[in-house]
């Protein structure tokens, strides 16, 4: 499973202050050499996801 991926999926339900957030937070990680797969950003994912829950 892609992260991000699964947040795009889901994008349209989260306030935009938020998605923003999440953006810029995975752009950061992925600038500092991070990977897309890596445990922070299903941390995002799992953020993301408590919007659509609520």
């Amino acid at each position: 499973m892609n992260p991000i991926n699964e947040i795009s999926k889901i994008a349209d339900k989260i306030p935009l202050e938020a998605l923003q957030d999440i953006h810029a937070r995975i752009t950061d990680w992925l600038a500092g050499g991070g990977k897309h797969d890596d445990p922070y950003v299903f941390q995002q994912l799992r953020y993301a996801q408590r919007f659509v829950r609520e």
